[in-house]
């Protein structure tokens, strides 16, 4: 069960939700199937979730907060508690939309019981709605096992980044006709096992509208197709935070050059003494 919280002005710089909406659900995202395509994009902080959450119907904690936020070198390093404390930020900053937790490498692949454990962990701690695995067929038991205890699974196909040490990188998926092959029936399964909803990333277009025509729930794009259920990215990509993107990334804004721009100024303020001024400074009673 999502929960909303209500932030306190006199304590926090966030702001409160002035009049909180009822937060979607799962049910209501899996009813989008050929609908009005669906919103995605990752949130790792209070303040992020805020900006995000009016305009997504889905905001996913990704396992890219390992290279976002902590700089690390692949999603695989991501622990649990990383996962927790921003699935829980994310939570408090939102009111609308469905909050989606990335479930790290490590956390899930051993056993169903497992990837039980870690799940009823996260959404615990989270108060988020549902989490998301990596992975097909071989994870169908898994998704089903979850479903049917009441906890809601996202899966993910195609270019999965937690096994980049198997796939030996980041391109495309699906070039050849085996591994469409195996592509599309990965998701089939996971769509079969419950699933209410399958991300499908950096993969050859035509497997993406097979897949989104075939499955019974939403897909959710990136680098995929835009006949997709939705689509997501990256929220620090799209507002341009970062030199190098993937092919799939649209870049929406330049933040890092209006961050840079506003820092160099700041800089050059505080060593020319023209900041601060009297507007920021306190003068002594009268």
């Amino acid at each position: 069960m999502s929960t909303t919280y209500t932030l306190d002005t006199g304590t926090s710089r966030a702001n409160p939700t002035p009049a909180p909406l009822k937060r979607l659900t799962v049910p209501a995202i899996r009813r989008q199937k050929g609908a009005t395509p669906l919103v995605m994009l990752t949130a790792y902080t209070v303040r992020t979730a805020q900006l995000l959450d009016p305009h997504c119907d889905l905001l996913l904690v990704g396992d890219s907060l390992g290279q976002v936020i902590y700089g690390l070198p692949s999603t695989v390093p991501v622990t649990l508690e990383m996962m927790a404390a921003h699935g829980a930020a994310v939570v408090r900053g939102s009111y609308h939309a469905v909050v989606v937790i990335d479930m790290p490498f490590g956390s899930y692949e051993a056993s169903p019981e497992k990837a039980f454990e870690s799940a009823a962990y996260l959404l615990k701690q989270t108060g988020a709605a549902a989490v998301k695995l990596e992975g097909g067929a071989a994870m169908a038991a898994t998704v089903r096992f979850l479903s049917e205890r009441g906890i809601p699974v996202m899966g993910h196909v195609g270019l999965t980044p937690q096994a980049v040490n198997t796939l030996g990188g980041y391109g495309a998926r699906g070039r050849t006709a085996a591994e469409a092959e195996k592509i599309v029936a990965d998701a089939r399964a996971l769509d079969e096992a419950g699933a209410f909803a399958i991300v499908i990333e950096g993969v050859v277009e035509g497997i993406a509208i097979e897949i989104t025509r075939t499955v019974s729930c939403p897909t959710i794009g990136i680098g995929a197709s835009a006949d997709c259920d939705g689509q997501v990215l990256v929220a620090e990509d799209m507002l341009g935070m970062f030199e190098r993107t993937a092919r799939f990334v649209k870049c929406y804004d330049d933040l890092a050059a209006r961050i840079s721009a506003a820092a160099q100024t700041y800089a050059g303020e505080v060593r020319d003494r023209s900041f601060p001024t009297a507007d920021q400074t306190y003068a002594a009673k009268s």
